[in-house]
């Protein structure tokens, strides 16, 4: 048991004006979340918002306020409600809304409850994994830098916070003028080979139906693409563990410590299926042996799509979460289960990923502000308090939409996403979906190969291929070619005060988006 010195303690949610200021947080999180993702589509990053309103919390003179000019409570703060918008809009709103629109509003609270459970596993698995060889703690995870950068600035001033602003400016008015200036901090941050691969993804896929007169996302290009890479990625993750239990001399038979939180997530995973597809009565028609096939299933598409969500989070800052659902839907047609099972599956593997990869974000930022591990003790402790923080969150979040999902649904409020897919449901099985995906996966999972686990350029590439957005790869481009020559010129000497930059364009864009899809949702309302 790690154990703090006498008299230093690390703050936690349970500080009776913490937990109160952050309840409030949550439900400002979770609605903020759920009107975005309905009546915008989108849901901007919530870690930077967050992190502004922790900062603005700080500053507020009241004796209460106070305390929370402390940058360890404001990333306790900055956890909630990140955790709360993702986790409310994306991991629970979302899933509910696929069975409602299939006409099966009887099942929401079945659907809910299993999303929950995915959630929360998402959050213990991520806690676990955290600074592991697969998910290292000095990642990039850019958004998690820029938040703490932000908090930082907020808590300092001088030098440090008018770079921050500078970059908050020039984020916010490329952001109004259509530069995806986010795009630039991102690449100003992480890996420049997998954020090429990025790039050249997004570039493939806006100007394939120009250049070649194909549509790739019809032919289901990107979707074999990361069925390949992220096959290759999950091989590529288990070596990496092997390779750590080799390193550290473990006991002959013994597992190392990564394997088993893979084991324990997929048993959990598998037990949250099973339970909702007995909750949705698919047993009466498809059988015990039936209902354990699905839940085997549905656990491997919860645990295959989360860590391809975090793979990408932590490379790119983006992540596919709704395109590798997509994935695992085609999957299921393929593998002929029902279209309710499908409804079931969807929602559930929908759930897994955005919370996991919103919480590399968080700790990510917890552990720069926490002195970057130099600390054991410490860092542990702050980590065990912002999981905490992010489970309070996601139930506060999850409460609320349990609350008033009737209210989005009545009034046709949806997800955009829900519609795609039980439209794909319908739809039925496209008989040459098979060969569509086995032939693009093969390049994928070359791709992946060849670049290596630190690269990840296969998962990088599809994940581009998964978006439409032509701009943001040009954008990525020059951003990366700004960099590289800027380095070649001064060497390292830049490389601090370009992340604060960075770190602040990302936050400008981050702000812009969400007042703009506020004030979208406010005059769709009218």
């Amino acid at each position: 048991m790690t154990v703090l010195p006498r008299g230093r303690r690390h703050p936690t949610l349970f500080e009776p004006a913490t937990l109160l200021i952050g309840a409030a947080m949550a439900l400002l999180g979770a609605v903020i979340g759920m009107e975005l993702l309905t009546r915008v589509g989108i849901t901007p990053n919530s870690s930077i918002i967050a992190a502004v309103l922790a900062i603005g919390i700080g500053r507020i003179p009241l004796a209460v306020t106070r305390r929370f000019r402390s940058t360890g409570r404001q990333n306790l703060l900055q956890t909630v409600i990140s955790a709360a918008s993702f986790g409310g809009a994306n991991a629970v709103l979302l899933p509910a809304g696929m069975v409602w629109l299939f006409g099966r509003p009887d099942l929401v609270p079945a659907m809910i409850f299993g999303a929950v459970l995915g959630a929360l596993l998402d959050i213990a698995m991520l806690y676990r994994l955290f600074d592991s060889r697969a998910f290292p703690a000095t990642g990039l995870w850019p958004a998690g830098i820029a938040t703490a950068e932000c908090l930082k600035a907020g808590d300092r001033g001088g030098r440090r916070a008018l770079l921050l602003l500078v970059g908050g400016v020039l984020g916010a008015g490329g952001r109004v003028i259509g530069i995806p200036t986010d795009i630039v901090g991102v690449c100003w941050i992480g890996n420049q080979a997998a954020l090429l691969m990025f790039g050249l993804g997004l570039l493939a896929r806006g100007y394939a139906p120009v250049v070649l007169d194909v549509d790739l996302a019809a032919i289901h290009a990107p979707h074999g693409v990361m069925l390949g890479a992220g096959a290759v990625a999950l091989w590529q993750m288990a070596r990496a563990v092997r390779g750590r239990q080799r390193e550290e001399q473990a006991p002959a038979g013994a597992q190392p410590p990564g394997l088993k939180v893979f084991l324990a997530g997929y048993g959990g995973f598998a037990g949250a299926a099973a339970l909702m597809a007995v909750l949705a009565g698919l047993g009466a028609g498809m059988g015990l042996a039936g209902v354990l096939g699905f839940a085997a299933f549905a656990a491997a598409a919860a645990l295959i799509s989360e860590l391809l969500v975090g793979v990408s989070a932590m490379h790119s800052g983006w992540f596919p979460a709704f395109a590798t659902s997509l994935i695992f839907l085609l999957l299921g047609m393929l593998l002929g289960f029902p279209p309710l099972a499908l409804v079931v599956l969807a929602g559930f593997a929908s759930a897994t990923g955005p919370a996991f990869a919103d919480m590399g974000y968080d700790l990510k930022a917890g552990w720069i502000l926490r002195g970057r591990g130099t600390d054991p003790a410490w860092e542990l402790a702050g980590r065990r308090a912002q999981r905490t923080a992010e489970v309070f969150g996601l139930l506060v979040a999850s409460g609320l939409v349990a609350l008033t999902y009737r209210s989005y649904f009545s009034a046709d409020l949806f997800p955009p996403y829900d519609r795609v897919a039980v439209a794909t449901i319908t739809a039925g099985r496209d008989p040459d979906l098979a060969g569509q995906l086995l032939l693009w996966a093969a390049p994928g999972a070359v791709l992946q190969f060849l670049g290596g686990p630190n690269r990840q350029l296969g998962v990088l590439f599809a994940t581009g291929l998964l978006i439409l957005n032509p701009a943001a790869g040009w954008t990525a481009l020059a951003a990366l070619f700004v960099r590289r020559v800027v380095s070649w010129r001064t060497g390292e000497r830049l490389d601090r005060p370009r992340y604060v930059l960075a770190g602040g364009l990302i936050a400008g864009s981050a702000l812009m988006s969400f007042a703009s899809g506020a004030a979208a949702g406010l005059f769709s309302r009218r």
